[in-house]
């Protein structure tokens, strides 16, 4: 028979030993930024100021995705690397569609981000890519945009992060 000092001395370590698994494995690691800043725009996107007096912030969606780079209203020239982090949901196949418009809303260039980790999870997910574009007049502006990969084409399910850029 099994005193309650010994039964304690096995359980206890059990129980941090469990306790230890799911805080390591199964509690969503959090981005490398904060991913709160920001204000709705159509089309689900949000995006958040370009600078404060602390340093600039990202475009973000809260909690699905943000934009490293460029900022808001950032001023972009061919080539322009973007980067950023997204929860493993935004990607399809370990991409997601990107878009470069100009002022008319005509598209100017556009790719796919590529997933830099396994895109399999909801954490989250660091991506870049690069798009290159002819000149365009200076001072002149346009808008990034990235969308979650929608393989179902339901509009229910598209979401569009839009960051406005000068050229």
């Amino acid at each position: 028979m099994i005193s309650k000092k010994q039964w304690l001395l096995i359980t206890v370590p059990m129980l941090i030993i469990i306790v230890g698994f799911f805080a390591v494995f199964l509690i969503p690691a959090k981005p490398s930024h904060d991913l709160s800043g920001g204000s709705e725009e159509p089309g689900g996107g949000s995006t958040a100021a370009s600078s404060t007096a602390t340093g600039p912030t990202y475009a973000t969606i809260e909690n699905l995705i943000a934009v490293d780079a460029p900022f808001k209203n950032a001023t972009v020239s061919s080539p322009l690397v973007i980067s950023g982090t997204a929860r493993g949901t935004w990607y399809f196949e370990a991409s997601a569609p990107i878009e470069l418009r100009d002022a008319n809303g005509k598209v100017i260039a556009q790719g796919h981000v590529d997933a830099q980790g396994d895109w399999m999870t909801e954490d989250f997910v660091p991506f870049k890519t690069t798009l290159t574009f002819a000149t365009q007049p200076a001072g002149s502006k346009g808008t990034l945009v990235l969308k979650n990969d929608n393989p179902s084409g339901d509009p229910a399910r598209q979401k569009e992060l839009l960051i406005p850029v000068a050229f």
